[in-house]
């Protein structure tokens, strides 16, 4: 599945879930007076209910924005070097060791954000990205698993329903790559 496909699901299904159009929801976005993507995305969930994620993707439906910023037409290389600039520089190794584990699961997309990596199958299962400079966080949506330790729940509704903080490569371990696993194969083919 391609990221413009993917991205024509999800605005199918946020008009579904919604019971509005895309114009619709457009309008409610222009009449609201509001420019800062943030303002916008927290004034959907708010008085609409919607998710963080259909939130922010009608914010940049809405605003006629890729939500992958430059993202969108770089290769891979110019995108992770462009995360991990600067004093976010350091954590590159940590994500590097992320994806040579991950890439043995067998095949996903990666989709490029402006600030994280999307891993998606039929359907996200991963995202990864800086959190800080000084940590990076894995993102991971699967059912069924217990939290605890450094796996942290998220509330509802979010973009991933858990969360690992990295601090150094020594921390991409079995444990972790087991949870990865578990959303990867709870994704789709």
């Amino acid at each position: 599945m391609d990221i413009d496909k993917a991205t024509q699901t999800q605005l199918a299904n946020i008009e579904k879930r919604s019971g509005k159009t895309l114009a619709e929801l457009s309008e409610i976005v222009r009449k609201s007076g509001l420019v800062k993507h943030g303002e916008i995305r927290d004034m959907l969930k708010r008085d609409l209910g919607m998710g963080h994620g259909d939130a922010n993707t009608v914010v940049h439906y809405a605003l006629k924005s890729s939500g992958a910023g430059q993202a969108k037409d770089a290769a891979p290389g110019e995108v992770l070097d462009g995360i991990y600039a600067g004093p976010k520089a350091a954590l590159r190794p940590i994500h590097d060791k992320l994806m040579a584990e991950i890439n043995k699961f067998g095949p996903f997309e990666v989709a490029p954000k402006k600030g994280y990596v999307s891993l998606r199958r039929d359907r996200q299962f991963a995202m990864i990205g800086p959190a800080t400079n000084t940590r990076v966080e894995v993102g991971l949506n699967m059912k069924g698993v217990p939290a605890g330790g450094r796996l942290e729940e998220l509330p509802p509704k979010g973009m991933c329903q858990y969360k690992v903080k990295l601090t150094g490569p020594a921390q991409v371990d079995a444990e972790l790559i087991a949870w990865i696993k578990t959303a990867y194969d709870s994704a789709g083919k």
